[in-house]
């Protein structure tokens, strides 16, 4: 009965979506859409899509129940699709600064007061609650590939951190993370590291 009931709501949100899901198809980053929503069906134990009507309808699922995702949707798609965020509000504590350049596949689990003003973030980037990155004194930290960022988290000013690394919850980034890196604590430390690659799908 509840399976039915989430699915006639997403039959009548699909509704006030159709003016969201041109923007998504007309818009010069759809390509990068398609890539978030890739990375959302793998997070949520969704069947990855195989074609349009896959990622169409991955993407009404989203935008229906998944206000960090509209946050990231209209992060994408800059101002054709804000007229339209009154259809479908974001989540109002979670802020993406417009002038972050963000690479494909960003996830944002339960975005709630968190806070995003990076330089850059790269692909598959993983952002829990409560997390800052962002300015200290007038500079702003970049972030690789791959890289998870547990609640709470802070990254602040002219840092880096590298492919694969992981930032633990509650630790304060001040100094630059090698790749590959697990650090925790305030100031954060370095606390292990390996060589292996891996997604954030696999932590």
């Amino acid at each position: 009965m509840r399976k039915k009931l989430k699915a006639a709501a997403e039959i009548l949100s699909s509704i006030r979506l159709i003016p969201l899901i041109a923007v998504m198809l007309l818009s010069s980053s759809r390509i990068t859409v398609f890539a978030d929503l890739d990375k959302w069906a793998l997070n949520y134990h969704f069947a990855q899509p195989r074609n349009l009507l896959d990622r169409i309808l991955l993407f009404v699922h989203f935008m229906t129940w998944m206000r960090e995702f509209r946050n990231v949707f209209y992060f994408r798609t800059g101002l054709p699709g804000r007229p339209f965020s009154i259809l479908c509000p974001p989540l109002a504590s979670l802020y993406l600064d417009i002038d972050t350049k963000i690479g494909p596949g960003l996830f944002i689990q339960h975005g709630d007061c968190t806070h995003i003003a990076a330089l850059e973030i790269g692909e598959n980037c993983w952002i829990n609650q409560q997390v800052a990155i962002g300015f200290m004194h007038d500079e702003r930290p970049s972030i690789g590939n791959n890289v998870m960022i547990y609640a709470g988290a802070k990254i602040l000013g002219n840092v880096k951190v590298g492919d694969n690394a992981t930032i633990g919850a509650n630790s304060v980034v001040i100094m630059d993370v090698p790749a590959n890196a697990t650090v925790m604590g305030v100031p954060a430390t370095v606390r292990w590291s390996k060589r292996a690659d891996r997604s954030p799908a696999q932590a």
